[in-house]
């Protein structure tokens, strides 16, 4: 930080959004960030992954209070991050996707929050849609039962069930701050101190799961990892992703299915061994490979489709385990 400036002038906040061409949904997301800052002294940087959008010309035309940095590759989200927080200077630090909008008072909020919880080294807000209804806010830690309650439909047939939804807390009471496993990287605010203690982003998850094993490394370390609900952020989705059309894209979660699998592999080889990957990615391709074998069956409705997209996932699981060695070690960038 600034140590030579007086406190007043210092940032609270350093707000980092990365970018993938993203350029016309960014714009809404700066224009309502500056709107909705109040008075909360915040410092912001774009880091642009060399999107084709023309994503980095625009911010730097229309928003020149903005410190911009222009990659000539797509680093991916958590090395652009690392980049980003190198030259922070606030003492915390917000990450915002480019496809969320705060709301008034949002990050006032989450500051106030953090500064009442010295404890609390990580907290997220409540996400929302474009409708007002809730997105994924407050998460527990994946497992292989949650993976297979998903698979299996039970998760959405059952969606205030406390056994099937336990990784999103269902049953509980959101409307209160709690403490979570982990919040998702839309909007959360990091305190800057426990960051220098513990490291940022592990940059070998490309996209995906690294916000998962930062909130894991926190809550190992003594801090909490907190969702706070009066902090909120209509959160679009998939925004980025959605440009990589030469990947395919997983609606439900909002993904690129074969970015997602490596992370997953390279986050449970890493926090829980050879087994957990072994184990969550049986869960996954048993599942896709019974629905294979059951859609094949005389008189199923769409049954050709939905072998095709199961087989599909058989053939991702594998090449993804190929890829990173069973979670083993981090393909060559940019995947």
């Amino acid at each position: 930080m600034d140590e030579h400036l007086p406190v007043h002038e210092r940032p609270q906040v350093s707000i980092i959004v990365v970018s993938y061409n993203t350029r016309d949904i960014l714009r809404q997301c700066l224009t309502s960030l500056f709107v909705h800052l109040g008075d909360v002294r915040a410092e912001v940087l774009v880091v642009d992954n060399d999107s084709w959008d023309h994503s980095a010309e625009m911010v730097a035309a229309e928003f020149p209070q903005v410190r911009l940095i222009a990659n000539r590759r797509n680093m991916g989200f958590a090395a652009a991050n690392n980049q980003a927080y190198a030259r922070c200077r606030g003492e915390y630090v917000l990450l915002l996707n480019p496809d969320a909008f705060i709301e008034p008072g949002a990050v006032a909020v989450a500051v106030t929050f953090m500064d009442e919880h010295p404890q609390c080294g990580i907290c997220g807000g409540r996400l929302v849609d474009l409708d007002g209804n809730p997105n994924p806010s407050a998460r527990r830690f994946p497992g292989a039962l949650a993976k297979l309650f998903t698979l299996s439909g039970l998760s959405a047939r059952f969606p205030h069930s406390r056994l099937f939804n336990a990784h999103e807390f269902s049953g509980t009471d959101h409307d209160h701050p709690m403490e979570v496993d982990w919040v998702p990287g839309t909007f959360t605010l990091i305190r800057r101190s426990m960051l220098e203690a513990i490291g940022f982003f592990d940059d070998r998850f490309y996209i995906y799961y690294e916000e998962t094993d930062l909130c894991l490394r926190a809550k190992r370390a003594g801090w909490s990892v907190q969702y706070v609900p009066d902090a909120c952020v209509v959160h679009v989705g998939g925004a980025s992703s959605q440009t990589r059309k030469d990947k395919e894209y997983d609606e439900a979660g909002a993904q690129i299915l074969s970015f997602r699998m490596r992370s997953e592999w390279l986050y449970y080889r890493k926090n829980s061994g050879l087994l957990a990957v072994v184990a969550n990615a049986g869960v996954e391709m048993g599942w896709h490979g019974l629905r294979y074998l059951i859609n094949g069956l005389p008189g199923r409705t769409n049954g050709r489709d939905k072998q095709k997209g199961s087989g599909l996932i058989v053939r991702e699981v594998w090449k993804s385990l190929m890829d990173t060695r069973f979670g083993g070690v981090s393909p060559e960038r940019p995947w």
